[in-house]
């Protein structure tokens, strides 16, 4: 086959693995918000780009590495949703970094944050003192949400794809039957019948499946 119609073909075999990529594991890689979601569109961009001017690698083998990888994102996709224990492994969870105005030094090195990099996202934040904050919590994207003292609390997730969220529910100082409570007000017996339940300065919002 010719080398350029070759490279078409790849391309236009690459063009649509990549839309029906975004289509299978959503459209939040178009705007990741945990590490793997990058390291899929890392990894689907190195495998068009590494293999499309290589001759050597027949239109057949790229196509079955692209099913390959779109076979390994599906079933990563499905863990993440209905494993929670699968989900924490693989995303990572929200980390507590500042607790009452103290900086929990510990946790910071478990996130792999340095001191220049939490005061920085402070100083970002228009914070300039630990001790101005109620508490901070560093998000699996890297964001750092920032409750400062007196002010109202960010809504939070408390369940997500019908699963509970048992660190944020730690963060907030909640339990598990006041979040059982709330849950059976609304006529619900379990979290998996939840989509999505934030809490919001002492109401729980909930959208059903």
């Amino acid at each position: 086959m010719n080398f350029y119609l070759e490279v078409a073909v790849k391309l236009i075999i690459g063009l649509f693995s990549l839309v029906l990529a975004i289509n299978v594991s959503g459209k939040g890689n178009l705007a990741p918000t945990a590490a793997i979601d990058q390291v899929q569109n890392f990894v689907l961009g190195g495998i068009v780009g590494g293999m499309i001017y290589n001759s050597a690698i027949t239109i057949l083998q790229y196509t079955l590495v692209l099913l390959i990888w779109l076979i390994l994102v599906m079933t990563l996709k499905w863990l993440r949703t209905n494993n929670m224990l699968m989900k924490h492994l693989i995303d990572g969870r929200p980390i507590i970094v500042i607790d009452k105005g103290t900086l929990l030094v510990e946790n910071c090195r478990k996130a792999g944050l340095t001191a220049y990099d939490i005061s920085l996202k402070l100083r970002q934040a228009g914070v300039n003192y630990t001790s101005d904050v109620k508490r901070a919590i560093l998000e699996q994207n890297g964001q750092l949400i920032i409750v400062q003292h007196g002010e109202q609390n960010p809504r939070f997730p408390l369940i997500t794809d019908g699963q509970v969220q048992e660190n944020i529910l730690d963060a907030l100082d909640l339990e598990e039957d006041w979040l059982e409570g709330e849950l059976k007000k609304h006529g619900i017996s379990s979290p998996s019948e939840v989509y999505l339940a934030e809490y919001d300065n002492g109401n729980l919002e909930i959208s059903k499946y």
